[in-house]
């Protein structure tokens, strides 16, 4: 069974920070939390290194019939990344990623404004996108987020987990949108990111919306 080692996202994130701190100064970053759970772990990460904190907003474009299966991501200011390999296996038309694609930019700028309010995205251009998320099961939501990240202008893209599975961590490590992974532990047996928390409540948008104001 994995064993626990955090309390929850909050001590995870500033176990994070602390090693992040020893590497020295982060100049011309920006820490963006993956909604909602990367959030509480990214917050502590900006207050230590004193870095702007935003969120990545990402959504994925699910094959139409095997929605759990990845054709490309989505993200904000008209962002699309796909891969095109698997466009050509599955045989999917434009007008079939065309509709996808609108019901997922809905839902993407539904939680923009929810977690914004209003208030613009932090520019990423030329500058380090820190991407942070509670921790990695699959990878397929951070390379979705990276790929995005340098559709928004990222320089380089550093991925920091308090936890990943072991084989997610060796194939985002050799991804060539992540310059850098930084996680914590890889335990073996691992089963879900959850076990690795005492506290793996469930955050909430409220929780989301107060963390960014906090830091805007």
């Amino acid at each position: 069974m994995t064993q626990r080692v955090f309390d929850d996202r909050r001590d995870a994130g500033r176990r994070l920070a602390h090693l992040l701190a020893e590497r020295g100064s982060w100049p011309d970053t920006v820490v963006l939390g993956l909604p909602r759970g990367g959030v509480p772990v990214a917050a502590p990460i900006a207050e230590v290194l004193s870095l702007p904190l935003d969120v990545l907003v990402v959504r994925k474009l699910g094959l139409p019939r095997h929605e759990e299966v990845a054709m490309g991501a989505i993200g904000e200011q008209g962002v699309r990344v796909v891969n095109e390999q698997v466009l050509r296996f599955e045989l999917v038309d434009d007008r079939s990623l065309a509709g996808v694609e609108r019901r997922e930019r809905s839902e993407l700028e539904a939680r923009v404004r929810r977690f914004r309010g209003g208030a613009p995205a932090v520019d990423l251009t030329d500058r380090t996108a820190l991407l942070v998320d509670d921790g990695v099961a699959t990878g397929a939501t951070a390379k979705a987020a990276s790929l995005v990240a340098r559709a928004l202008g990222a320089a380089s893209v550093v991925l920091a987990v308090p936890v990943a599975a072991p084989d997610a961590a060796v194939d985002l490590v050799g991804w060539p949108a992540i310059d850098e992974l930084v996680c914590l532990a890889t335990p073996a047996g691992f089963m879900a990111v959850g076990q690795s928390y005492l506290d793996f409540t469930q955050t909430t948008d409220a929780e989301v919306q107060a963390l960014l104001a906090a830091h805007r």
